[in-house]
């Protein structure tokens, strides 16, 4: 038997309850996100808005880079995902599903590529009119 009165007992236990190691949300956080997203949003309007790369080709990969980071941005300053919380399990759940949907993106594309070659007619002109 233990020796600590009941009381006591309890409240050291309640000087840890909540504490699970995780990312615990500060109004500097919030504004260094909205920073971030302000600034990355901007830029990518610039960019169109001023016409000031020559290809629309690289401004658009530009673009899908700026959004890629500002996912980042959110995920970690908005949603709180980090390695730290519920013991790595969200940021696992995250990677897991990213994984399967640029498997399954992929996985579509070069099916319906496949498929377009492959199902496109000759070009002998006999076959053709015979269609």
């Amino acid at each position: 038997m233990s020796s600590v009165p009941m009381s006591d007992h309890n409240e050291h236990h309640d000087d840890h309850h909540g504490d699970e190691g995780g990312y615990h949300a500060t109004v500097e956080g919030y504004l260094i996100g909205f920073l971030l997203s302000v600034v990355l949003t901007a830029i990518p309007f610039w960019l169109v808005m001023g016409n000031v790369m020559s290809s629309p080709k690289v401004t658009a990969f530009v673009i899908l880079g700026f959004a890629a980071v500002q996912m980042v941005v959110h995920m970690i300053y908005f949603l709180h995902l980090n390695a730290k919380v519920e013991g790595g399990w969200s940021l696992l759940a995250l990677t897991f599903t990213a994984a399967l949907v640029v498997i399954m993106l992929a996985g579509s594309i070069w099916v319906m590529y496949h498929l377009n070659t492959n199902m496109m007619p000759t070009a002998d002109p006999q076959v053709m009119r015979n269609m």
